[in-house]
């Protein structure tokens, strides 16, 4: 059995939650660039994850506050899969990951940092991304600051839609 370990994830962890849900505020502030906001669909947006695993960790979230799938509608559903399946074509053309991990964490108990409002993770991963930082020295290397992720993506973004 694999272990994946993510120490530098405590930060998160550890970080004191804000009172409303992000998801639900960010979209609103309109300040995008700032919010890390790279894509507004009709029911959906995109946004960097603040805390990633690997350049490019993104999240695919319903403007509906939701914990359970099964809430969104059809065409909210549909329109999700589209961005997921835009966002990967994306993804693949600027970054050039060797794959990707994507998935979402329903419940507190499957590991949800944002329980109350539901997203889709999309990690790209890299046959290189695992070294010996995070063992040894409790630290995970992000090669690439979220302005010039979402810089570099941004651009493919608004080329795509």
């Amino acid at each position: 059995m694999k272990r994946i370990f993510a120490p530098w994830r405590i930060e998160y962890i550890k970080s004191e939650k804000p009172k409303v849900c992000i998801f639900c505020e960010k979209p609103k502030e309109n300040k995008d660039e700032e919010n890390y906001i790279i894509y507004r669909g009709v029911n959906n947006f995109v946004i960097l994850n603040s805390y990633p695993y690997n350049p490019g960790h993104l999240m695919i979230v319903p403007y509906k506050h939701i914990s359970s799938l099964e809430d969104l509608n059809e065409k909210e559903r549909n329109e999700h899969f589209e961005i997921l399946i835009k966002v990967i074509k994306i993804l693949k053309e600027v970054m050039k990951p060797d794959g990707f991990n994507i998935g979402m964490n329903l419940g507190e108990g499957a590991g949800a940092g944002i329980k109350d409002h539901i997203h889709t993770h999309v990690v790209p991963r890299w046959k290189e991304d695992t070294n010996y930082m995070p063992v040894i020295a409790n630290t995970k290397v992000v090669v690439e600051a979220l302005n010039s992720t979402y810089k570099k993506l941004k651009e493919y973004f608004i080329k795509e839609w």
